[in-house]
């Protein structure tokens, strides 16, 4: 995968797509935020998940790569 930086997205656009798309999926992860502690590096904080979420997760990116 390529490393790209880019700043130039909308970190809070960028939290509703991942939501939605992880609800698709039927995986919520309480935690997920804008991290405004840097607001010039647009970062998203995926936050903490049980273990069990983990691996639906985990699951749900193995079965979309398959595709």
């Amino acid at each position: 995968m390529a490393n790209t930086q880019s700043t130039d997205v909308d970190p809070f656009m960028a939290v509703e797509s991942l939501r939605a798309a992880l609800d698709g999926a039927g995986i919520v992860l309480p935690s997920l935020g804008v991290d405004a502690a840097s607001p010039s590096l647009a970062l998203v904080d995926l936050g903490r998940v049980r273990a069990d979420v983990a691996l639906r997760l985990a699951d749900a990116l193995q079965r979309g790569n398959a595709a």
